[in-house]
């Protein structure tokens, strides 16, 4: 006798098969940060949730920061934390600091990745000259070795992809004078997924999405487009920190990235949820006339 669970199972098989065969190698760039990078069962989650995009047919590249975890080795240390718009203020004993757990974080990754089957690589963003970056200026002040993006050369990338690998970067990079900077990771994902004009760039972080109403969790806005989310940043709607997120989807789409998702990752499988269902769990960012996913199938 069949049950009612696997039956649901089935449901959600044939609900995810036309997105599979929409996204069929495409290359989909994740972001990945916030509390889905502290929360042990989370994390799991995320990692299984790109390994079921790679063995599905999709060409996913992980980009991950390391903020709370930076921060938790600085306190150890006796390092003081400073931030400036959201940015880290990184000297450069910080700066080493940084990269050496960037990079114990990033071989984590590639460990639990590999354990579940799927061959992935991690590098940064100095392999193969893949980011290309200056000092980042502030009118707040010195923000020290933090970087600005200003190109990307994506034949690391290619070539790990090609050869059947996942990629998993973490965001230190150098400049013309071979000084070693911290990358944003929103900026580092954004710019990589420019380069390669990504079919999705997605965002896990602690924020369930745009919300038309900043107070109610329930009013997330699943679509929108770039023109719509430009005005609710222009009307109030979209404030703090959510408004250079926002201006990052826009700038990935006018720049050729076909879609960006913005994902609460404090939500089991949001990634799945959100790319393989019709409802989805998250707010998308799609460029101008382009017709909704929600209002068809695919």
């Amino acid at each position: 006798m069949v049950n009612q669970r696997d039956l649901d199972k089935a449901e959600v098989l044939v609900e995810a098969l036309p997105y599979i065969r929409r996204f069929n190698r495409k290359v989909i760039v994740v972001k990945y940060g916030g509390s889905a990078m502290i929360d042990e069962t989370l994390k799991q989650d995320v990692i299984e949730d790109i390994v079921l995009l790679k063995l599905v047919g999709f060409k996913p590249i992980l980009v991950h920061g390391g903020g709370k975890e930076i921060s938790k080795w600085t306190g150890k240390i006796g390092l003081e934390t400073k931030f400036l718009n959201g940015l880290r203020v990184t000297d450069a004993e910080t700066m080493e600091l940084a990269e050496m757990v960037l990079a114990r974080v990033n071989k984590e990754l590639v460990s639990r990745v590999q354990a579940l089957g799927v061959k992935a690589a991690g590098i940064s963003g100095k392999d193969g000259g893949l980011l290309k970056v200056r000092k980042k200026k502030s009118s707040e002040g010195d923000l020290g070795f933090v970087g600005e993006v200003t190109g990307v050369d994506p034949k690391i990338l290619q070539d790990l992809l090609k050869n059947d690998y996942l990629p998993i970067v973490f965001p230190v990079a150098m400049d013309e004078e071979m000084n070693s900077y911290n990358v944003n990771a929103d900026e580092a994902a954004g710019a990589i997924a420019m380069e390669l004009n990504a079919e999705k760039l997605a965002f896990l972080s602690d924020v369930e999405g745009v919300r038309m109403d900043p107070e109610d969790p329930d009013s997330v806005i699943s679509e929108l487009y770039t023109g719509e989310a430009a005005d609710l940043i222009e009307q109030g709607v979209i404030t703090g920190g959510m408004i250079p997120k926002i201006r990052n989807c826009i700038d990935a789409i006018s720049k050729g990235v076909n879609r960006v998702h913005i994902l609460d990752g404090r939500i089991p499988h949001s990634l799945l949820l959100e790319i393989f269902t019709d409802k989805g769990c998250g707010t998308a960012i799609v460029r101008p006339h382009q017709e909704k996913y929600w209002k068809q199938k695919a």
